[in-house]
């Protein structure tokens, strides 16, 4: 599935581990619980960019109709809980989004790329997650999922692509640093499944 994509595939440092899927596989309800999390966490960062950088006319293009989608998205979820008798419930976040972004510099313009570059490991990752689980659904969440592939892959191309325009220098550096802190973020083990999680904790 994801082949339709190879730069997203080159951008991820590693394919989802196999424990981590079939952990998300075995709880369902909490994976759709932490996805419509996910979704709605997405459209406020869009938001809160959008308030920041008033004078980016490209990112405020790029984030509204992201922040749309992913209030879409969020609605999706929600519609498949509700109709599987699932509450949504709060939950405590992953240390994947926090585990990245603390890396983020704080002086302009290098905190607006670090922000974009991360937005698109977020992105990409969600993206080659829903891929990987999708062959393992039952119907109705491997359509839904098979769905968001798209979307998803633009707004990595649309955060990378941001973080490329406003740089005004080459970011490879910086991508392949925020790069390996992605890899130990994702292949560490977690002692509680979310949708970024790493794989399950031998003590679980």
């Amino acid at each position: 599935m994801l082949s339709a994509y190879p730069e997203l595939v080159d951008f991820l440092p590693c394919r989802s581990p196999e424990a981590w899927v079939n952990w998300a596989i075995e709880n369902q309800t909490l994976l759709l619980n932490d996805h419509a999390h996910c979704e709605k966490k997405a459209a406020s960062t869009a938001m809160s960019l959008m308030y920041r950088y008033v004078d980016r006319d490209n990112l405020l293009h790029k984030m509204s109709r992201l922040a749309r989608e992913e209030l879409l998205h969020f609605e999706q979820v929600h519609k498949i809980m509700r109709k599987r008798g699932i509450e949504y419930d709060h939950l405590s976040a992953s240390r994947y989004a926090d585990g990245l972004r603390k890396y983020i510099r704080t002086h302009e313009p290098a905190r607006l790329v670090d922000t974009m570059i991360v937005g698109a490991f977020v992105e990409a990752r969600s993206c080659e997650r829903f891929a990987a689980l999708a062959p393992h659904l039952d119907e109705e969440l491997s359509k839904f999922y098979i769905s968001l592939l798209k979307s998803e892959a633009r707004h990595f191309e649309d955060y990378l692509a941001l973080a490329e325009e406003y740089a005004g220098e080459p970011i490879d550096e910086r991508i392949e640093f925020f790069r390996e802190h992605e890899h130990k973020l994702i292949t560490e083990p977690d002692k509680e499944l979310r949708m970024h999680s790493g794989p399950p904790s031998l003590s679980i």
